[in-house]
Formats: structure tokens, sequence, C-alpha cells
């Protein structure tokens, strides 16, 4: 194994038998038992080219799966000390793959490395000391390393956005909304966004055209997004159109693999819809955060608004948190709220959003709530891991609506009639609707209810402050 790698794993591993080291009393102070098993196979792994005996594999195996059950049911505190030991649990697998492929050179072992460092990521967030910043730097070094693909070399590469790209028939307005979003050509000073326009949506049309995405780095390119992810990576990715229906579900599955079906429609027969939404793209690939250019508006700590009086910032230290949002034409996000001011980036495709303001929640015919977890967060934090499903400040559907607001046929909008007649008479008139084309932002304030169509292949990036 390259010194570098190994030296990288073993420091580690040395860290793991260090009990007064901060990292490791977070897994002791979690459960005892689950550290030493933790601990004990870490050790074993600082031995020459140690194959790790099958039991051992099996017995770290079930450690992560239980780690990652008891994520969901702790408290928010214990919650870390499970996503601790998951993490840690991860990157001891993904070490011993790693002996086993360099006494192989099984490829599969070296991808499989990769997966299991991904998941901590995706799925514990990495939490402790250093551990995302090693976990990255661990993966470029299995791509440079195992498989020939240095991050130096694949950036290097020319990359081109599609000249010819299939796109749909302009979309028809929407019968569920009777407004119209305002646009500003101009945009505004930042007094003047918050002293008066803080408070209702807006659009400002080609904000983003200096934007890396759209230039010298197309994000529209999907040579591009592989190139800057690397081979092996994996992603957290919705199967299914809309995040209702009784098949929806999710999975974790290969970057590549996934952006091979992103560029089609839905209505392709034999091919499933899949969606990366609301996920920390940018933690995994952090390369694609210089693409973007994040504008002043997100850092103008506003005051509640008075129709969402109980808004409190992001968790984390920057108050702010990015998401990414990719899939086909025809992906839905059904009518639901979020609890923050929001800067939405259109940056490949069209994508037609509909607007409803808080006031509308009395009529917008929620799924009941269920009963609460312990470790639904009071506000946003980017350690916490990340569902790419719904809403996290509200892991049930009660901030989700049942009313499609987008109908497809003379019946479906007579259906919604008969069953949502509060929605025609209280929110019809008033909400908005308007169809973002590449290079757009829109704002909207938090408690807004809104629901998002994609129009052909669409990439977005939500900015929640």
């Amino acid at each position: 194994m390259p010194t570098g790698l190994r030296e990288a794993f073993l420091g580690f591993a040395a860290e793991l038998q260090d009990t007064p080291c901060p990292n490791v009393q977070d897994l002791l102070s979690c459960d005892a038992s689950s550290a030493d098993v933790l601990i004990q196979a870490a050790g074993l792994s600082t031995r020459e080219y140690v194959m790790l005996p099958s039991n051992e594999r099996v017995a770290l195996g079930e450690l992560a799966q239980h780690a990652h059950a008891m994520m969901a049911c702790s408290t928010p505190e214990r919650s870390r000390g499970w996503r601790r030991i998951y993490t840690d649990t991860s990157m001891v697998l993904a070490f011993f793959d790693l002996l086993d492929y360099w006494t192989t050179k099984d490829t599969e072992l070296a991808l499989s490395a990769i997966a299991h460092l991904d998941h901590a990521i995706v799925i514990a967030g990495a939490p402790g000391d250093n551990r995302l910043d090693l976990i990255l730097d661990l993966i470029e070094r299995i791509q440079s390393e195992c498989l020939n693909s240095p991050l130096e070399l694949r950036m290097g590469l020319s990359f081109v956005a599609p000249q010819e790209r299939a796109v749909t028939s302009t979309p028809q307005g929407l019968a569920t909304a009777q407004c119209t979003v305002l646009r500003f050509d101009t945009p505004p000073s930042l007094s003047s966004f918050v002293s008066r326009l803080s408070h209702q949506p807006f659009v400002l049309p080609g904000f983003l055209r200096d934007w890396p995405a759209l230039n010298e780095h197309p994000w529209e390119s999907l040579n591009y997004l592989r190139a800057v992810a690397g081979p092996g990576r994996v992603v957290p990715v919705e199967v299914g159109s809309d995040y209702r229906s009784d098949d929806w579900t999710q999975k974790m599955m290969p970057w590549d693999e996934f952006l091979d079906n992103v560029d089609h429609t839905f209505s392709e027969e034999h091919r499933p819809v899949l969606y990366l939404a609301q996920h920390s793209l940018f933690k995994q690939f952090p390369a694609l955060r210089d693409d973007i250019i994040l504008p002043d508006y997100v850092y103008s700590s506003l005051d509640p608004p008075s129709n969402y009086p109980h808004y409190v910032p992001p968790g984390n230290e920057e108050q702010l948190v990015l998401n990414a949002w990719l899939g086909p034409g025809g992906t839905i996000s059904p009518p639901h709220t979020d609890p923050f001011y929001n800067f939405y980036a259109q940056i490949v495709g069209r994508k037609t959003i509909w607007l409803a303001p808080p006031e509308a929640s009395s009529y917008m015919y929620p799924y009941p709530p269920t009963t609460p977890t312990h470790d639904a967060p009071s506000s946003t934090n980017e350690d916490q891991p990340r569902n790419p499903a719904t809403n996290h400040e509200s892991p049930s559907m009660s901030n989700t609506s049942r009313v499609d607001v987008f109908l497809r046929s003379p019946e479906e909008l007579a259906q919604c009639k008969d069953t949502f007649p509060d929605f025609w008479r209280k929110v019809q008139p008033v909400a908005m609707q308007v169809t973002l084309e590449p290079g757009d932002l829109l704002f909207f304030p938090p408690g807004w209810w809104h629901a998002m169509r994609s129009e052909e292949m669409s990439f977005s990036v939500s900015m929640w402050f």
C-alpha cells in the first residue's frame, strides 16, 4: 500500500487506541461495548497486511447497522455518539477493504472502501474532530493511488456544456395559481432587500450568469460532474417522482450510475425516476462549492416575518445551509413548507415553482402530524445526518400538502376541486407561479408553501438562511 495512504489510515487507527483522545471519549461515552468492538478492530488494522477475519468483518458490519438504527431513536446528544461510532466503523471497514485490495488488486475492493467512506458522510454526517477532512483526503488518495484517477488530472480537462439538449414545450400556466411572482431586472440593494423586499417572493432573472457553474465549470456537462467527484462515489437518491406516492423509496447508489439515468424524462419506459433531493452535495464534493457565488443577501440576518414569528436561522456556525437538487424532467416536490428564508438558484434546465403565503396553511390540507422522534432537530445543523426526502425540520409529513398543484388533465382538475374545495376558495386566488430559467435566482421567506416541477433535466441549489 502506498506510504501516504497507509500512514493516513494508521494515524486514524492509532488515535482510536488513545483512550484520553476526545474522539475516543465520544465513542466510549456513547456505548462502551460498541466502542470496544471498534477499537479492537482498529488495533488489528495496525498489523502488517493483516486480513480481517470474517467474523470480525461481520461484527463490524453489524455494529454499523446497529449504530445507524440507534441514530434515529436517541436523544440529540446520544445520537451524535452513535453517528461517531458509525463514522469510525465505516473508516475501519474501508481500511480493511484496502488491505485486501493491495493483496488481490481487485478494483471492487477499492470501490467498496470509497463507498464505506461516503456512507460515513451521507448517513452520519462524519462528525468528530477532523473526521470529514480526513475522509475526503482518504477518498482522493484511493482514487489516485488505487484507481489511477488523481483529482488534478480529472480537473485539468476542458469541459463544454452540451450544444443541444431536449427541451419540452413552453410550460402552460398552472390552474392552481392566479398570481405571478415579482421580477426585478436590476438586483435590489442589500438595504432595500432588508427593509422592503424580504417579506415577499421575487425573481432576479440572470443573476447567476457569472457563476462558474454556468461557465467554465458547466454543471450541465455530465462529464464535468463525473470528473469533480471521481470514480466510486455513492449518493442518496429518491426513487419515484413524488415522495407522497406509495411506491416512493430512497437508496444509496453510484454517482456515475445516477448521472447515466438523470438526463432522461420520467415518461421513458422501464427507467426509474431518480432524484437527488435536498442533499448536502458540497459536503461530499467540495470542489462544487467553488462553482457558486453566494449572494450577499444570505448574510443579511433578517428578523422573523410577521406571518412566521417563530423563525430562527439555521443552527450551524454560518447560519446557512446549502442543498443540491438534481433530477430529470418530471420530478416533483409537492407543496410543503420550510422554516428558513430561501434563495433558490436554478443552474441547469427549467423549473416551474408554485408558491402560497403562510396564511394559506389552514386551507392546504396537510398530512396529519405523527409523533415526533427524539432526534428531530430544532434547527438545521450541518453536523446532522441528511435525509434526502423531506424537510428535516418536520420529519413527519405535516409540512406537506395532499393537494396536487401540477394537474395534468381536466379530470384531475375536477377531482381536485371536489376533494379540496377550501384550497380553491382561499389559496388559489393568492397563489403565485413562475418558471425559472437557467441563471435565475428566486427568493421566498420562511413558512411559504412551495412546490416544484422540473421541466427537463434540472440542477438547483437552495440556500437556507
